[in-house]
């Protein structure tokens, strides 16, 4: 589970500054820059070793992160 929310986490902010970046959201973009490369911090440590199955449930947070990434910017700048 822990793998899960960590990709994730990663994700969800990645689709967040991005939609920031078009935006030109600027606060928005240094906040979240700064918490994708923290996460990535402690997240590169936790795959860099695992197996394919850890490898897959942090893919699957990862993906779930995207979308719900995207779904949350876009209502943040409504």
């Amino acid at each position: 589970m822990k793998l899960f929310f960590t990709g994730f986490i990663q994700v969800f902010l990645v689709c967040i500054n991005t939609y920031f970046i078009s935006k030109k959201f600027y606060l928005g973009v240094v906040i979240c820059s700064f918490c994708i490369s923290f996460v990535w911090s402690f997240n590169v440590t936790k795959i860099a070793i695992s197996t394919i199955q850890d490898r897959l449930i942090y893919s699957f947070g990862a993906a779930l992160g995207g979308v719900s990434g995207l779904y949350l910017s876009i209502n943040i700048l409504k």
